[in-house]
């Protein structure tokens, strides 16, 4: 019993000097360096440090190819109002109608492409429009392509107003807006009253299509 008393008091003896001799000097910890999240890691035996232990470090981001130019339509671009020039074709009347061509015509170098409707209206001497803006008539818009001089052509359509009864006016011109646009182009009217308000006074207008239409 003597012996075994004295062998764990040996151990108790051991223990007590070997955690004075790791504390009692403020020495070198036996334990491994810990790495808290956000830090940077510990040095590494060659004396270069490690990459954050937090999240990730953040690349700067490739910048996207820019975005290629779209072709050009082998039509060519579309037709602006300073490329074109309107003018007024001849009457061809009809069954009570009134059906005047206007024709649009391509004044620059280059070839362009109208399609759809253009836009109409007549006005007075003051610029003051006269009537309601015309009426589309049905049709399936076809891009057409204008070369230098060539053209394109849009029917402006009423009835007579001696037979419809409609209120009229002498308007001074007709403007043109090519479709897409918002610049008319101003073309003289010189074919007469036209209908304004009252029985059957609606003006129709057609779609685009490849002139001369006169």
């Amino acid at each position: 019993m003597v012996k075994t008393y004295r062998s764990a008091l040996f151990v108790s003896a051991a223990a007590l000097l070997g955690l004075l001799t790791a504390c009692g000097d403020g020495g070198d910890s036996a334990s491994a360096p810990r790495t808290l999240p956000g830090t940077a890691a510990p040095a590494t035996s060659d004396g270069t440090t490690g990459t954050l232990s937090a999240e990730p470090t953040a690349t700067a981001a490739t910048p996207s190819p820019a975005p290629s130019p779209s072709a050009t339509p082998s039509g060519g671009a579309r037709c602006r109002t300073s490329q074109l020039e309107a003018t007024l074709g001849r009457n061809d009347p009809g069954a009570g109608q009134e059906n005047f061509p206007v024709i649009l015509t391509n004044t620059s170098s280059r070839t362009c492409t109208v399609r759809g409707y253009p836009g109409a209206a007549f006005v007075d001497a003051s610029g003051e429009q006269l009537g309601q803006d015309p009426k589309r008539t049905p049709g399936t818009p076809v891009t057409v392509k204008l070369a230098p001089g060539q053209n394109a052509w849009s029917g402006i359509t009423f009835s007579n107003p001696e037979i419809s009864g409609a209120r009229t006016a002498n308007p001074d011109a007709l403007l043109v807006t090519p479709p897409d646009e918002r610049e008319p182009l101003k073309v003289a009217w010189s074919a007469g009253e036209v209908p304004v308000s009252g029985n059957e006074s609606t003006v129709f207008i057609t779609v685009l299509d490849q002139g001369p239409g006169a």
